[in-house]
């Protein structure tokens, strides 16, 4: 079990319909597992003290992230919808971080990038977690090779450290493989996958 105190926080990414439903546009196999797991680690890291913040795809109905408007992804989180909406078996009680929301890719919690410029831009994320002095997060969602690992890369690039429990996390697999490629890249980057229960 992962120690949780002050000094962590647990992040948890994406847990939202259009993810963790069957019925979601994008819909993550194991998606609901995750939204169990994620909630066992929310019990934990409240009974710990820990600062719990959440991150949200929250797009508009137009944007290149879509592939009908030019990029790879179905229409999925489009903001006051139900698939944009949390899942209703989480628990939501602490500060939302949402991503996408100028029409930006949104795959980290902590940036936004435009999908033709490329310009980065950072979310409230990392003044959030330093305005608890946080040194460690513990990340949990969807989807492992995308916004799970993205999220981790900038924690770790941000001098946090980071901790992904394995079964609290779920991948798209694009390409086979994908989920487990992106757990070795964060553990190649310094991040720690845990691998218990």
């Amino acid at each position: 079990m992962i120690d949780y105190g002050p000094a962590t926080a647990l992040v948890v990414v994406d847990v939202q319909n259009d993810f963790a439903d069957p019925e979601g546009s994008l819909s993550v196999q194991g998606g609901p597992e995750v939204v169990a797991a994620a909630e066992d680690e929310i019990t934990h890291a409240r009974v710990g003290g820990a600062i719990v913040v959440y991150s949200a795809d929250w797009h508009p109905p137009v944007t290149p992230h879509f592939r009908k408007d030019g990029g790879i992804w179905p229409v999925h989180c489009v903001r006051d919808t139900w698939g944009a909406a949390f899942h209703p078996g989480l628990t939501v009680d602490g500060p939302v971080v949402r991503k996408g929301v100028g029409g930006e890719d949104g795959y980290s919690a902590f940036s936004v990038r435009d999908p033709r410029s490329g310009d980065r831009a950072a979310t409230e994320l990392e003044g959030i977690l330093r305005a608890h002095a946080v040194d460690r997060i513990v990340i949990v969602g969807l989807a492992t090779d995308y916004c799970v690992k993205e999220t981790g890369l900038d924690g770790i690039r941000l001098g946090f450290d980071v901790v992904v429990p394995r079964d609290a996390v779920r991948a798209v697999d694009l390409q086979p493989g994908d989920g487990e490629r992106a757990l070795e890249e964060l553990r190649g980057a310094g991040a720690t996958i845990e691998e218990r229960r």
